[in-house]
């Protein structure tokens, strides 16, 4: 090996035991969740000594606010409101609606991990529950664009409505998927979701204009 492959190795190592100890991670958390996980099962599970591991991560807190936040970049990725060639509104927003529940599918961990730590409330907040509430707020930014986006005559007002509709629904629908399992077709009730919003904004957008 040469003087300049060691170094590219040594990276590409590096980078490929850190997916591995947040691979483990997503696996400990979601079977025993925030409390049930511990440096010690992560590096079980991984095959990596815990002091790998510490080198990675600070402790178990950042462990978990690293999984919510490679997660999330994999979702939001794929959620994208196609341009106007896709359609008219609604076509458009079904479109996006079956993406977000697919990307979902694929990559559940934010929301999963993010919900579960939101919802408890500690003496001292884990730094994974901050993450989780900064990306969520990025979400909704960006839903309430969309909602500007496809219905321009809507006021702020009529937008924050919807859009608080929107993450309120897409939250119950996943947690309605984590317990029933195979038997919600996600990408089915996230498009029935996507035409009640808009049906929504559309009888919205009338009463202001009337």
């Amino acid at each position: 090996m040469t003087r300049s492959e060691a170094p590219r190795r040594k990276r590409a190592n590096g980078v490929e035991s850190r997916q591995r100890i947040l691979d483990a991670t997503v696996e400990i958390a979601g079977e025993r969740g925030y409390d049930g996980t511990s440096i010690a099962a992560v590096s079980a599970k991984c095959g990596l000594p815990a002091s790998s591991i510490y080198w990675h991560f600070k402790d178990k807190d950042d462990l978990i606010a690293a999984v919510i936040e490679r997660s999330f970049e994999t979702w939001l990725t794929a959620v994208q409101l196609p341009d106007e060639t896709a359609g008219p509104p609604l076509q458009r927003v079904m479109s996006m609606a079956a993406n977000i529940a697919k990307s979902l599918l694929d990559a559940p961990d934010f929301l999963r991990l993010g919900l579960m730590l939101a919802l408890e409330r500690r003496p001292t907040e884990p730094r994974g529950r901050t993450v989780f509430l900064r990306v969520r707020e990025i979400s909704r930014l960006r839903i309430a664009d969309t909602v500007r986006t496809l219905y321009p005559e809507l006021d702020e007002a009529a937008v924050r409505t919807l859009t608080t509709y929107a993450v309120a629904g897409a939250d119950g629908l996943f947690v309605q998927r984590e317990i029933s399992g195979d038997d919600v077709d996600l990408v089915a009730v996230f498009q029935l979701h996507a035409q009640l919003i808009h049906d929504a904004a559309n009888r919205m957008a009338a009463r202001s204009t009337a």
